[in-house]
């Protein structure tokens, strides 16, 4: 009897052993069917496709959309003073599908209008010209999936809006007050021309005590390259202290866009501040980089602001590993401070080689490369240069 009950125990032990595995094997087929059925929705469906980076071109439109004087702006101002908020789209080829419920408008546009409709729930949707108010009231069904740091639901639905038609999105916000622009993967807070005023004149104060210090470390560098001393040194430091005008002045296009017509005084000094800079960098590069000027440049354009204050990167995208001295320069810089045009001294540069021959020489070597006349005007003016410095 004990035999046969072991028997029976074994053969039970045996059916649950084999039940057991026959479970795993389904959970296991399950999970790989969920898998597969998974990857082929994920290609059938994919996520939704960004629109990419905005550009500094795109960006400063946007601005220009919105700055003081437009009758969008108007709106915006009047729905904030309505104490009102609101959500509104401009329409483009990717925005329909995004857009439920509601109903069409198809009026002009006219901030009045626009004011009124804000005091509803729905989004407002404008024509691409934003001459028309096309639709209102509706919701915005954008993609559940695009991340978004945002935490109010109108917040929320303006960036992944924006980010996922890439378009331009205003979200304002009664409560506190704030106006925020979504434009793909942008957000821009826009604040009240007063505040943008003070800003602008800071950014203006810091471009004149930049372009002061510019100023200087060009003079240094003129006398030092004028007695046949290029100076690796010299030239980094000048170059540090013009792109750190060029992105001051970068920001304060911005302000200057945002003020609309209240920035016109700001924007004329601003361009007598920045007379030149741009050339007197590109000439220093095509001194001293190893590498040609449009690299240099580039590499030089993508550094922020501490890493232009770290001489190490300017030294990198000239493509130096240490600083050394440059006994030679082929004096691109100094030879266009002279009536010589870029040709002749294209000419000047690969016949002498050097800045130091290039202004050391006697005037037999000049005739022989530009002409009489040419070679007598350019020494004139090249020793009065060297006189002044």
């Amino acid at each position: 009897m004990d035999e046969i009950k072991k028997e029976a125990e074994q053969i039970i032990l045996q059916e649950v052993a084999e039940a057991g595995e026959k479970m795993l094997d389904r959970d296991l087929e399950r999970k790989n069917q969920k898998a597969k059925k998974k990857e082929v929705q994920d290609k059938i469906i994919p996520l939704p496709l960004m629109n990419g980076k905005a550009t500094e071109e795109e960006l400063m439109n946007m601005l220009k959309a919105v700055s003081p004087g437009t009758n969008l702006r108007a709106a915006i101002e009047g729905i904030l003073r309505a104490g009102c908020g609101a959500l509104i789209v401009v329409e483009n080829d990717s925005t329909q599908s995004l857009i439920d419920g509601g109903f069409r408008v198809n009026c002009r546009f006219t901030p009045q209008k626009l004011i009124e409709l804000s005091k509803m729930d729905g989004a407002m949707i404008l024509s691409r010209d934003m001459k028309k108010i096309t639709d209102a009231n509706v919701l915005l069904t954008p993609d559940h999936k695009i991340k978004t740091l945002e935490t109010g639901t109108r917040h929320k639905a303006a960036e992944r809006t924006a980010r996922e038609a890439g378009t331009l999105v205003i979200a304002i916000s009664e409560r506190k007050g704030e106006i925020s622009l979504f434009y793909k993967n942008i957000k821009y807070p826009l604040k009240s021309a007063d505040v943008v005023l003070r800003r602008a004149n800071d950014h203006l104060h810091h471009l004149e005590k930049q372009r002061e210090s510019f100023d200087k470390e060009l003079d240094k560098l003129n006398k030092l390259e004028l007695r046949n001393h290029p100076s690796l040194n010299k030239a980094i430091t000048s170059i540090q202290k013009g792109r750190l005008i060029e992105k001051i002045a970068l920001d304060l296009r911005k302000n200057i866009i945002e003020l609309g017509n209240e920035g016109t005084l700001i924007k004329t000094r601003m361009k007598e501040i920045m007379k030149d800079v741009d050339k007197e960098i590109n000439l220093i590069i095509k001194d001293y980089t190893k590498l040609d000027v449009k690299k240099s440049k580039f590499l030089l354009e993508t550094l922020s602001y501490d890493e232009i204050l770290d001489e190490t990167n300017i030294l990198k995208a000239l493509a130096y590993e240490k600083p050394s001295q440059s006994n030679h320069i082929k004096g691109w810089r100094i030879l266009s401070k002279t009536s010589l045009q870029e040709p002749d001294i294209a000419l000047l540069v690969k016949s002498l080689g050097s800045l130091g021959k290039a202004i050391h020489s006697n005037a037999s070597a000049y005739t022989n490369v530009l002409g009489e006349e040419k070679a007598r005007l350019f020494k004139e003016e090249i020793d009065k240069i060297k006189l002044n410095n």
